[in-house]
C-alpha cells in the first residue's frame, strides 16, 4: 500500500472516504479499502465503530474490490 500524504488525503473527495461526514477510512485504491476493511473490524471489535458504519465502509471498500 503506497503512503498516502496528508495533501493528498485532504485533496480526496468525500467519496472516496468509508465514512464521508467525517472524511474517515480513505480508498483512493483496492489496497487502502482492503486496509480501510481491516481497520473498520479491529474498532468494531473493539467497541468504538457502530455495525451500521461498519458495514457502510465494508460495501464501500467491496465496490472498489469488485471493480479490478
Amino acid at each position: 500500500m503506497s503512503a498516502l500524504t496528508q495533501a493528498a488525503r485532504d485533496a480526496l473527495p468525500d467519496s472516496a472516504f468509508g465514512l464521508p461526514a467525517q472524511r474517515s477510512y480513505p480508498m483512493p485504491d483496492a489496497a487502502h479499502a482492503r486496509n480501510a476493511k481491516a481497520r473498520a473490524a479491529e474498532e468494531f471489535n473493539a467497541g468504538n465503530l457502530s455495525a451500521a458504519d461498519r458495514v457502510r465502509i465494508d460495501r464501500k471498500a467491496d465496490g472498489i474490490l469488485d471493480q479490478g
